[in-house]
């Protein structure tokens, strides 16, 4: 104990005081950009995206189709930054990008989706819950993360949110071991065949009114795993999400502002 109070007093707080003042950081990466002035459409950043997250668009503004990222699909790998022969793409320092929409993730739409039954009924019982998830979880709120099999990645930064340096539970923000003491699921991974039941389980087992948030391109739309036989496109795909974080992975505080923005505290 004694040694504890020692480095308490040594180092002082070390908190970030985010979302009340912006991060800034210079290893921060976030959404690509381009400079259409630039480009010379000769689509190299189309062919050495890993995930497909780059599409060329149509754009009013310009008359013909420039390059745009879906970003539920990119993982920030700078491939395209890399290749672009002309300097037109560049990441920025922009990770606030959590969106409860998923087409507000995306470029181009979304041509393959889930309408089995249950899908538009479970998104109806979510815009007739919304005031009552706002006024229930506005002060507090417990969280089950669930690993739907990821590379780990996406996990180690929510483990990175109970560090002094992120202290997510000074808003009132816990996790829980069972999911029958949890608000909120938050998910990472592509849902593997394997874990694809338990996820399924682990939802029914939440008690209503609930929230789902995707952490990471993985369980936005599959990521880099996206159309492979051994999972599914994203969480969406089986569970009616409420948020989604982009990323591979998100940083912490993108992790923060998605679970903050789902329970309408920003």
């Amino acid at each position: 104990m004694n040694n504890i109070i020692k480095k308490m007093l040594q180092h002082g707080t070390v908190t970030v005081d985010y979302p009340k003042k912006p991060i800034k950081s210079s290893f921060i990466t976030g959404a690509p950009e381009f400079d259409l002035k630039k480009c010379k459409r000769c689509m190299r950043c189309l062919n050495t995206c890993p995930t497909g997250a780059i599409v060329f668009a149509d754009n009013p503004s310009e008359k013909a189709k420039t390059p745009a990222v879906n970003l539920d699909e990119c993982i920030f790998c700078r491939f395209c930054e890399e290749n672009c022969s002309q300097g037109a793409v560049s990441l920025t320092s922009r990770f606030e990008l959590a969106q409860k929409n998923r087409e507000a993730l995306r470029a181009s739409p979304v041509y393959v989706q889930d309408n089995e039954a249950g899908g538009l009924e479970y998104e109806l019982i979510g815009k007739q819950l919304k005031e009552k998830v706002y006024s229930t979880f506005g002060k507090s709120l417990h969280i089950r993360e669930v690993d739907a099999g990821s590379c780990n990645g996406c996990d180690y930064e929510i483990n990175a949110l109970g560090s002094p340096y992120n202290d997510i539970e000074r808003f009132g923000i816990h996790f829980v071991a069972s999911p029958r003491h949890a608000d909120m699921l938050l998910v990472t991974g592509c849902v593997t065949r394997n874990m694809e039941e338990a996820l399924i389980k682990t939802y029914n087992a939440v008690p209503s009114p609930k929230l789902v948030v995707a952490v990471g391109a993985c369980a936005c739309s599959g990521g880099i795993f996206k159309d492979s036989y051994a999972g599914k496109n994203g969480i969406d795909s089986i569970l009616p999400v409420d948020v989604y974080i982009p990323g591979c992975p998100p940083r912490p505080q993108a992790i923060i502002y998605g679970i903050l923005k789902s329970i309408g505290r920003l």
